[in-house]
């Protein structure tokens, strides 16, 4: 007996639909997430110049073949690189993600939506310069600050009620569809072209997560977004050339993205797209550290004053308990030995253990050489983590979406500390205020690590004034950072 595929052509899945009409009809009208996006930007852009000075970053920067320049190309910021807008994306893509210090969004699934701004700014500065070429009005930067909420808000929606890491796959997955989504709208594409592009980032085999993982932990997850958000210029590139789409890419019986990847799982969805994402989005203000921890390493920072107000030291410490959520169990609760920056910067015992010695938890705390202090493996061994199921609950409450942390010390004379809580980093929502200003003092440190004085007064003059930066042509913003 005989069984017949059927071959009608389906319809396009409503999740392609939905966020098509998201990209090409929705108008935004938020300021508060249009000055989020400023800080966003300004934000991501200092880390990626932070990272410069990290050479297992920059080796991975530049064109593939050397000495290639492409006319009209995409500039790289505080580089002297000038690439197509594949490599570019990859590029600054890697710069932005490397230091773990950008943005971040946490729900069912995590991740740092400004990783997106590698190609959104790629692709923005390569068609301003050709359009420049060719006698025609340039992008400007809110066709950027657009673009980022954008795709902040396709990427933390679908990552709001659906875990991918559960089922083994990374989150950059979401930087590939919401890249892929707003490149396209810069590129021009119509509906039809843009669903066809959203297909292709979902038929491609999706990033495992084990380099995020013990015990194969490395640097992959550095440029692993910039990856993502490369591979999204070159789809929606593809599907802009006419290249066919697959409609049922999602919901197709056995060979679909459900079923092969997601446990035949459909998405849910908690909210439609608008502005949510960016306006609720989390800096890293203060700490470069994986976000579960950023409260934890706040506790731990206030830990180290008492004790050193008390003439004690980590050295006088018995025992650590950290009281937490479930997230930062599964993620960052590690113990053993960690083999390089990427293992240490995703171990919540770590990142606890170096500030309650030095008082401080920078990128460079990461390395070899603070590492091989003794008193931090010492220190490490001394912490345990358990689950607070109330804190695991409001950090998936919508209404707070706190990442506490909870940290006590028992030091060797039997006395017991009292409890340090943090339930909202500097910079949450609820801490803007305080934040914002921290968080244009990072980006100044940042410029000044790239860049010489007066290039720095320029930057700040075109970049800090909202109502100044957002009429800016995208190319002459990045030339006057590179």
């Amino acid at each position: 007996m005989s069984s017949h595929i059927p071959n009608n052509r389906p319809n396009p899945d409503q999740v392609l639909v939905d966020i098509a009409d998201y990209i090409l009809d929705f108008k935004i009208n938020s300021d508060l997430a249009l000055k989020t996006a400023h800080y966003c930007f300004l934000d991501t852009i200092g880390c990626g110049f932070e990272a410069l000075a990290y050479p297992a970053c920059t080796k991975l920067m530049g064109p593939i073949v050397p000495g290639t320049v492409v006319p009209n190309g995409a500039k790289v910021p505080g580089t002297p690189f000038q690439l197509d807008p594949i490599q570019a994306a990859l590029n600054i893509g890697a710069m932005v993600r490397w230091l773990d210090f950008n943005d971040t969004w946490l729900a069912a699934e995590w991740g740092h939506p400004s990783d997106n701004l590698g190609g959104i700014l790629a692709v923005a500065d390569w068609i301003s310069r050709n359009r420049i070429a060719a006698g025609k009005k340039p992008l400007i930067m809110l066709d950027v600050l657009e673009s980022m909420i954008m795709a902040h808000e396709v990427q933390g929606v679908l990552a709001l009620e659906n875990s991918f890491n559960k089922v083994g796959l990374d989150h950059v997955i979401l930087v590939k569809v919401a890249s892929t989504a707003v490149v396209s709208k810069l590129l021009g594409l119509n509906k039809e072209e843009l669903i066809n592009a959203l297909s292709l980032a979902f038929v491609d085999g999706q990033s495992l997560r084990t380099y995020r993982h013990a015990p194969n932990t490395g640097s992959r997850k550095s440029w692993a977004a910039g990856d993502a958000t490369s591979r999204a210029v070159r789809l929606a590139l593809i599907a802009q050339k006419g290249e066919m789409g697959y409609p049922s890419v999602l919901t197709a019986p056995v060979w679909g993205f459900y079923d092969v990847s997601f446990k035949g799982n459909a998405f849910k969805f908690q909210r439609p797209y608008g502005t949510y994402v960016m306006e609720n989005v989390l800096f890293k203000i203060s700490f470069p550290a994986e976000f579960h921890s950023q409260t934890a390493v706040e506790a731990a920072m206030t830990l180290h004053q008492q004790l050193k107000d008390a003439g004690k030291s980590s050295d006088d410490i018995k025992g650590i308990k950290i009281r937490t959520h479930e997230a930062a169990i599964r993620i960052i609760d590690k113990k053993g030995p960690l083999h390089n920056p990427a293992d240490r910067d995703h171990a919540i015992q770590y990142m606890v253990a170096v500030p309650l010695i030095f008082g401080r938890l920078t990128a460079a705390d990461y390395e070899d050489n603070v590492a091989a202090d003794p008193r931090v493996d010492a220190l490490r061994e001394k912490i345990t983590c358990f689950e607070d199921p109330q804190f695991t609950q409001d950090y998936h409450n919508p209404e707070k979406r706190s990442i506490a942390n909870a940290l006590t010390i028992e030091l060797n004379d039997g006395s017991i500390l009292e409890e340090v809580v943090v339930e909202y980093p500097i910079g949450h929502r609820r801490r803007r205020d305080e934040g914002i200003p921290k968080l244009i003092e990072k980006y100044k440190i940042n410029l000044a690590r790239v860049f010489a004085e007066k290039q720095q007064k320029t930057i700040l003059e075109n970049t800090l004034d909202f109502d100044k930066i957002k009429d800016i042509p995208v190319h002459e913003l990045v030339d006057l950072m590179v």
